[in-house]
């Protein structure tokens, strides 16, 4: 790997905070929001994450790019990489894996993705931590010798990740289907909000066909796919700008098909329940986050990425079991974070819709939630409208 260290870079924060280093990957200037992940693993599959878009990620892990880069863990479609820029303390020296095909910084300057290294993350992080997620830039090469005041100010300038509809941007284009693996069971359409590929993965290992569609796709045109269930994924922005989608999952509970979202889709499901939504101080990011379900007791450690999170109707600091009334039937808050109270999950009482805000993709992270999607499974058997 050559080295970049004489590469000199800056990260801005809009609060006036700066941080000199090294770049790495791409070279050149980057606005985004930045936000930390206390993953110790996983970086390629972060960084590919469409839900990433526009954020400028801080790895908490010491050293990164051990593993390099291969062709097998890319969470989108298209294999790009969303995030806005990577801000790391080490660079592995060099990479040590049997799947790599290159290292991080060559697969960053290809697709220019701009990268800072040197950073006292520990610092940046407790920052973070303390006065929360933040517009920032890394400035890399020449542009790390613009006047700082000058720096300040566009990142500054950068729209707020509050009120940003971003699904349009990292949603498919066209729609396309994920074939299941061995006998055809069911026929899920997946929104695509910003997917990531485990979850079609998972779904064909149970036999189930995946149909996925754009954001936004109208209720009546998904009818044609005569599908068993309706799955809304994980997704950038902020979901209050999310009306038309929240208008399509009314449609949907409305017409008894079985529902299941995660992340952005349960928001989304949250929403058409009539909750609200509101900007978390610093969001969950990582692969250690745990979850109470309130239904069962059962305790999972989690994979999440989000900023955002459904308000309790009623108010309370701590939702966990909180009952509510919807037009489409008793609800329940089934879900919980043992860290902060947040809500991490709602479902119908009847059973015919659910949603978490983690991963039980697991890409990367523990599997402790991978049974929802067998919750899935045992839904559509006995709900599907074919049946």
């Amino acid at each position: 790997m050559t080295s970049t260290t004489t590469t000199p870079a800056i990260l801005v924060l809009a609060d006036g905070r700066t941080f000199r280093g090294f770049g790495f990957g791409a070279t050149g200037t980057t606005l985004g929001e930045a936000v930390f992940t206390t993953a110790m693993t996983g970086y390629q599959e972060t960084m590919t994450d469409p839900s990433y878009n526009r954020q400028i990620v801080v790895a908490s892990a010491p050293q990164i790019g051990n593993t390099g880069w291969n062709d097998e863990d890319n969470e989108s479609h298209d294999d790009k990489i969303w995030v806005a820029g990577l801000v790391i303390r080490d660079l592995a020296r060099r990479v040590s894996n049997w799947r790599a095909a290159r290292s991080l910084p060559e697969e960053m300057e290809k697709q220019g993705i701009i990268g800072i290294g040197g950073i006292d993350t520990r610092t940046l992080v407790r920052h973070l931590r303390n006065h929360g997620s933040i517009k920032a830039g890394i400035f890399s090469g020449e542009a790390a010798q613009r006047d700082v005041e000058e720096l300040i100010a566009e990142v500054k300038n950068q729209p707020s990740m509050v009120g940003l509809d971003l699904s349009a941007e990292v949603s498919t284009d066209e729609v396309y289907t994920f074939p299941a693996v061995g006998e055809k069971r069911f026929t899920v359409v997946a929104y695509d909000m910003g997917v990531k590929t485990a979850t079609p993965k998972n779904f064909a290992e149970r036999g189930i066909e995946t149909i996925v569609v754009p954001a936004n796709t109208p209720f009546e045109e998904i009818k044609q796919y005569n599908p068993d269930g309706v799955f809304v994924s994980n997704g950038p922005g902020d979901p209050a700008t999310a009306d038309t989608m929240v208008g399509i999952v009314r449609d949907i509970l409305a017409a008894k098909y079985p529902f299941f979202g995660i992340c952005f889709g349960n928001q989304i499901l949250g929403r058409a329940l009539g909750m609200e939504t509101y900007k978390l101080k610093f969001g969950h990011r990582g692969i250690n986050v745990p979850v109470r379900n309130q239904l069962t007791g059962k305790i999972d450690i989690t994979s999440q990425n989000h900023g955002f999170a459904l308000a309790s109707p009623s108010g309370k600091e701590d939702p966990a079991g909180e009952e509510f009334d919807t037009d489409f039937g008793p609800a329940v808050v089934s879900h919980t974070c043992l860290n902060d109270n947040t809500i991490e999950g709602v479902a119908l009482k009847d059973g015919m819709a659910y949603s978490v805000q983690y991963h039980p993709e697991s890409a990367a992270g523990p599997h402790d939630a991978n049974p929802l999607f067998d919750q899935f499974i045992e839904l559509m058997t006995e709900k599907s409208p074919n049946k």
